[in-house]
This record gives structure tokens, sequence and C-alpha cells, in this order.
């Protein structure tokens, strides 16, 4: 498993700002509504001009999702680092999993489900966070392609990709989203299972 790089002062103080900008934004749309606060009005909550804020995110809807890079790296790490015999559906299943773990006890049950309703009945940020994780669909293929010994993804490693990342769509929507992960997972297993050995035969 390789371990990253630590990041250095500046970095450490680019990304401490953009969380407090996303912060206080998120805070901000969860009490008066999405449609209701400016980026003007976000930037003065948090003491930046309206330029710092746009410069670390490129959109409204972008202050909601501040790790979207990071689920990126870390989706593909679960696939690539995931212990030695573990097959990848089960690396993204754990990795889907331990997110969701993750956000309830940093937050809690109560606030993670009002800001997943909040998500999800906010049509903007519902479409963005819709193609957010589409956007790492490519990522994913080549990293599944690559640990299966493979030049490029195949189309099942496409389709199987585009699977995943839909289904944490579901998740996000869902009023019991570990149950929808189960489900989702053993499905996706059925189909994915015998190709994923299939490959990996054939690269030994």
């Amino acid at each position: 498993m390789t371990t990253p790089e630590p990041l250095g002062r500046r970095e450490r103080k680019k990304a401490a700002t953009r969380k407090a900008i996303s912060d206080v934004a998120t805070k901000m749309f969860l009490e008066r509504g999405f449609d209701n606060v400016s980026i003007r009005e976000v930037a003065d909550a948090a003491d930046v001009s309206p330029t710092t804020v746009f410069a670390h995110f490129p959109q409204k809807e972008a202050l909601v999702f501040d790790e979207d890079d990071e689920q990126r790296d870390r989706l593909v790490s679960a696939v690539r680092d995931r212990p030695a015999g573990g097959t990848i559906n089960r690396a993204i299943h754990d990795f889907y999993a331990a997110e969701l773990r993750a956000n309830v006890d940093e937050h809690g049950n109560d606030v993670t489900r009002i800001f997943m309703r909040f998500l999800n009945e906010t049509p903007a940020l519902r479409e963005y966070g819709a193609k957010m994780w589409l956007r790492h669909e490519d990522a994913l293929a080549e990293a599944i392609a690559e640990e299966l010994g493979l030049a490029e993804p195949i189309a099942e490693i496409r389709i199987y990709a585009r699977f995943v990342l839909q289904m944490q769509l579901l998740v996000n929507g869902s009023e019991d989203p570990l149950s929808t992960i189960e489900a989702g997972f053993r499905l996706l297993d059925s189909g994915w299972g015998p190709i994923e050995a299939e490959v990996a035969t054939h690269k030994a």
C-alpha cells in the first residue's frame, strides 16, 4: 500500500480554507435553503472574498461537495490497495460502507439524514451530485483494468463502473443506506464476480 505524501504548509492552509468555506456554506444552505443564499453571503460569513470562494469552488453547487477529488482518489485506492485475494466488488463495497459509517460517526445519524434529505430535495444539488460521481467513472474503470492486467477497460468493466457509481446515488436517497449497499453489491457480485474471476484466471 502506498503512503500518500504529507501535504505542505501551503497545501494544508488551502485545504483548511476550502473546508471552512464549505462548512459555512452548507450550514447556511441547511438553515435558509440553497436558493436563498448567495455566494457573497457565503463569502462574508466565511470572512473571505467572493473571488476566493470561486477560486476553490467553480460553481455554487460545488460548495456542498468539498471532497470531490479526494473521493475519487479514495475510490481508486480502495481497488488498488485491497487485501491480497480480495475481490474488487468487495473492496468497493467496503469503501462505500466505511465512508457511510465515517460520516455518521462524525456528524451523527440524525444530522446525516437531514443532510441527505436536503441534497435529495434540492434539484440543483441532486443533479450536481449525480454528475460528480459519474466523473469518477473513467478513473475507476482504468484502475480496475490495471488491476486485472488489461491494457484498457473492456465493455464489462465500463458497465460495472457505471453501475457501481449509479448505486451511490441510490444509497444517497435511501432511508436505510447500509441495506441498500448490501443489496446492490449482492446483485453486482452475481454478474460481475464471474467476469472478474475469468479475467483473473486468464491473467494467471
